[in-house]
């Protein structure tokens, strides 16, 4: 069998379609005698009965380990150069009550970005002097719930924000632990979109201006500097990025300890995850290691202490650990021409196979914002048909509506049946939508051979509720 001449280079005709590649999928994840695929001991066809599709599904053991693994990780490699660590799960990725409870139990504390992200981790009822709050321009709302609640520590992205802190936290009485964001200038080999280092860019300040705003940090009583923070990008393979990073920001590091106390070095998160089988993520004891290494071997170069280390993972704890169920609903072959090479040569013809599935766009989005390649399987049953170069698509009014845009599947995918698409736990549900008005799908946890609803299915009675000209389901007969 030969691969499809319309499939991307990195993309093999695969020996076996039914295959789960362990990098990609949930450590739970697994084929039964009958063929389908069980989720810590759960069959997908269990799951949609229960719960419908679209589906997140959420491997909870196998989170809470990657949470566990790489915290571990790195309190491990600091403590071997005399440091201490601390490990914030970076919210944004996807955030539930839940999932801040797994995230506080496995000894993490917790990034957040926003008053809502900030909320949830309250209602969670995670320790608020272990949260962190981020963003470019929170608001004056925001700062001050954050210092009245007891926010661990707040990262200054403005000037502005240095007056707002201060005031605040003057107002409430207290003394705020703030971070300064600086751009190390280092450019994560990743998506645009996804570079957050560099200089052009809305978040942080040049690294030649951190003196300044250090000093300016350092003039408010009610404020105390804990350390500089730079995030260089998400989705990063390899540990060159963040060890160069390092080294430039503990050449600040070093300038500042002239004017007081500069107790922490914030590196950010950004490790990435297996997409498809092309991708090779660097595991987190060896990330750990090279770059608690590096920040050790400039400190003594520069003939300072190792200062206490701070991380912020997401996606490489809750990415895995995630997977969406859908459900096919039609299969069309279209007819691709190719062009051929050299001036006489003809074209070809080839065929795609579209998959269409009762989700899309407004469950994950990245495919649509980044072009971001996924892999796909066939979830209820297992199939010995020769293997199809399959693009899944969304029922969403755009062209551009791509789950997944190249993987093989069975040649008898047909409709009825259920997929899995992997590493779906972060940025899917949190970057959902209601376009063309369908509600966002529920999460469920899966853990020893039981599901759980994590966050609720919406409903169309929760899609109108907002709508002031609604008067209710009377008026529009069966809602789901």
């Amino acid at each position: 069998m030969t691969s499809s001449p319309l499939a991307p280079d990195w993309l093999a005709h695969p020996h076996d379609a039914d295959a789960l590649p362990s990098p990609i999928w949930p450590a739970g994840a697994a084929r039964t005698e009958s063929g389908e695929i069980a989720f810590a001991g759960v069959p997908a066809s269990d799951l949609a009965a229960r719960f419908g599709t679209p589906l997140y599904v959420i491997d909870e053991t196998d989170a809470r380990t990657r949470a566990r693994g790489i915290r571990t990780a790195f309190q491990t490699e600091a403590a071997r150069v005399g440091t201490s660590c601390t490990v914030y799960y970076a919210g944004k990725a996807f955030l539930s009550i839940e999932v801040a409870r797994w995230m506080a139990e496995e000894g993490l504390s917790v990034d957040v970005c926003s008053g809502g992200e900030l909320a949830v981790a309250l209602a969670a009822g995670v320790d608020p002097a272990h949260i962190g709050l981020h963003g470019n321009n929170k608001s004056l709302a925001e700062i001050d719930r954050a210092v009245a609640v007891g926010v661990g520590v707040i990262v200054i992205d403005s000037a502005i924000e240095v007056e707002r802190v201060a005031e605040a936290a003057q107002r409430h009485g207290r003394i705020q632990d703030v971070r300064l964001r600086v751009n190390s200038g280092v450019h994560a080999h990743t998506h645009d979109f996804l570079a957050t280092a560099h200089e052009d860019q809305k978040f942080g300040v040049r690294l030649d201006q951190g003196a300044e705003y250090v000093a300016a940090i350092r003039a408010h009583d009610s404020l105390a500097f804990r350390g500089l923070h730079c995030h260089i990008g998400s989705q990063i393979f390899g540990s060159d990025g963040f060890a160069e990073s390092a080294a430039r920001l503990l050449e600040l590091h070093a300038r500042l300890l002239e004017g007081g106390a500069v107790p922490e070095l914030n590196l950010g998160g950004g490790f990435g995850i297996a997409y498809t089988t092309a991708d090779d993520p660097t595991p987190a004891p060896e990330l750990a290691a090279v770059i608690v290494d590096a920040v050790a071997a400039e400190c003594a170069r520069l003939g300072i202490p190792v200062p206490g280390l701070a991380f912020e993972p997401g996606r490489s704890i809750i990415g895995t650990a995630g997977v969406t169920l859908y459900e096919v609903g039609t299969v069309k072959d279209v007819l691709v021409s190719i062009p051929g090479e050299g001036a006489d040569a003809h074209p070809t013809d080839s065929v795609r196979r579209y998959v269409s599935v009762d989700g899309g766009m407004s469950d994950n989005a990245r495919p649509a914002l980044y072009g971001s390649d996924y892999s796909v399987r066939l979830a209820s049953r297992a199939s010995a048909a020769d293997p199809a170069l399959v693009r899944v698509a969304g029922k969403h009014c755009e062209s551009g509506d791509i789950v997944v845009y190249a993987d093989y599947l069975p040649g008898d995918v047909q409709p009825g049946d259920l997929l899995a698409v992997p590493a779906t736990g972060a940025y899917c549900w949190s970057l959902a939508s209601n376009y063309n008005y369908l509600g966002r799908p529920a999460v469920v946890a899966v853990q020893n051979g039981e599901a759980r609803v994590i966050v609720r299915r919406e409903t169309e009675h929760d899609l109108l509720a907002r709508d002031a000209a609604y008067v209710g389901p009377d008026s529009l007969g069966t809602l789901s």
